[in-house]
Protein backbone atom coordinates (compact mmCIF):
# COMPACT_ATOMS: atom_id res chain seq x y z
CA UNK A 1 0.00 0.00 0.00
CA UNK A 2 1.31 3.54 -0.83
CA UNK A 3 -0.12 7.16 0.21
CA UNK A 4 0.73 10.53 -1.43
CA UNK A 5 1.18 13.76 -0.17
CA UNK A 6 1.61 15.97 -3.14
CA UNK A 7 3.26 19.46 -3.18
CA UNK A 8 2.99 21.92 -5.77
CA UNK A 9 5.10 25.38 -5.83
CA UNK A 10 4.36 27.85 -8.08
CA UNK A 11 7.62 30.40 -8.50
CA UNK A 12 7.27 33.84 -9.19
CA UNK A 13 9.78 36.01 -12.18
CA UNK A 14 12.51 36.11 -9.58
CA UNK A 15 12.23 32.30 -8.95
CA UNK A 16 10.55 32.69 -5.29
CA UNK A 17 7.92 30.73 -4.15
CA UNK A 18 4.32 32.65 -4.97
CA UNK A 19 2.25 29.65 -4.02
CA UNK A 20 2.65 26.55 -2.46
CA UNK A 21 -0.40 23.63 -2.96
CA UNK A 22 -1.11 20.75 -1.37
CA UNK A 23 -3.02 18.04 -1.66
CA UNK A 24 -3.15 13.64 0.36
CA UNK A 25 -5.82 12.01 -1.50
CA UNK A 26 -4.83 9.20 0.88
CA UNK A 27 -5.31 11.28 4.06
CA UNK A 28 -8.64 12.75 2.02
CA UNK A 29 -7.63 15.68 1.36
CA UNK A 30 -8.50 15.36 -2.41
CA UNK A 31 -8.87 19.45 -3.60
CA UNK A 32 -5.34 21.03 -3.50
CA UNK A 33 -4.96 23.56 -0.54
CA UNK A 34 -3.20 26.60 -0.24
CA UNK A 35 -0.61 27.14 2.34
CA UNK A 36 1.40 30.27 2.75
CA UNK A 37 4.74 28.06 4.51
CA UNK A 38 6.17 24.63 4.46
CA UNK A 39 8.60 23.37 6.24
CA UNK A 40 9.20 19.71 5.74
CA UNK A 41 12.17 17.30 7.58
CA UNK A 42 13.15 13.73 6.57
CA UNK A 43 15.31 11.61 8.36
CA UNK A 44 18.26 10.13 6.34
CA UNK A 45 19.45 6.84 8.13
CA UNK A 46 22.15 6.26 6.66
CA UNK A 47 23.57 9.70 6.87
CA UNK A 48 22.32 9.96 10.38
CA UNK A 49 21.18 13.79 9.07
CA UNK A 50 18.04 15.64 9.21
CA UNK A 51 17.04 17.22 5.33
CA UNK A 52 15.24 19.92 4.90
CA UNK A 53 12.97 21.93 2.73
CA UNK A 54 11.45 25.24 4.06
CA UNK A 55 9.87 27.45 2.21
CA UNK A 56 7.19 30.48 2.24
CA UNK A 57 5.38 33.11 -0.20
CA UNK A 58 5.71 36.67 0.13
CA UNK A 59 2.49 36.73 1.51
CA UNK A 60 3.71 35.39 4.56
CA UNK A 61 3.79 38.46 7.54
CA UNK A 62 6.18 38.17 10.46
CA UNK A 63 3.57 37.60 12.94
CA UNK A 64 2.08 34.09 10.97
CA UNK A 65 5.74 33.60 10.99
CA UNK A 66 6.05 33.62 14.16
CA UNK A 67 2.96 31.60 15.14
CA UNK A 68 4.09 29.35 12.40
CA UNK A 69 7.38 28.70 14.40
CA UNK A 70 5.61 28.54 17.78
CA UNK A 71 2.56 25.47 16.83
CA UNK A 72 5.24 23.80 14.91
CA UNK A 73 7.29 23.86 17.80
CA UNK A 74 4.85 22.50 19.89
CA UNK A 75 3.51 19.86 17.47
CA UNK A 76 7.05 18.87 17.37
CA UNK A 77 6.81 18.10 21.19
CA UNK A 78 3.83 16.01 20.63
CA UNK A 79 5.90 14.17 18.29
CA UNK A 80 8.34 13.84 20.56
CA UNK A 81 6.41 12.23 23.91
CA UNK A 82 4.99 9.97 21.38
CA UNK A 83 8.10 8.71 19.92
CA UNK A 84 9.84 8.37 23.20
CA UNK A 85 7.79 8.55 25.96
CA UNK A 86 9.66 11.66 27.10
CA UNK A 87 6.58 13.92 28.40
CA UNK A 88 9.31 15.75 30.46
CA UNK A 89 11.70 16.77 27.49
CA UNK A 90 9.17 17.91 25.62
CA UNK A 91 7.21 19.82 28.21
CA UNK A 92 10.46 21.95 28.00
CA UNK A 93 10.45 22.66 24.39
CA UNK A 94 6.70 23.48 24.35
CA UNK A 95 8.09 26.15 27.29
CA UNK A 96 10.71 27.17 25.28
CA UNK A 97 7.96 27.94 22.30
CA UNK A 98 6.09 29.72 24.37
CA UNK A 99 8.91 31.93 25.59
CA UNK A 100 9.52 31.77 21.59
CA UNK A 101 6.85 33.44 20.71
CA UNK A 102 6.53 36.05 23.42
CA UNK A 103 10.27 37.17 22.27
CA UNK A 104 9.11 37.38 18.65
CA UNK A 105 5.79 39.07 19.55
CA UNK A 106 7.82 41.91 21.44
CA UNK A 107 10.27 42.23 18.57
CA UNK A 108 7.66 43.50 16.34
Amino acid sequence: MKSEINIEVELAADRMPDQINWMAPGGGVTEWQKAKALLLGMWDGEAKEALRIDLWTQKMMVDEMNDFFYQTLCGMADTYTRATNNAALASELKEFAGQFLKKASEAQ
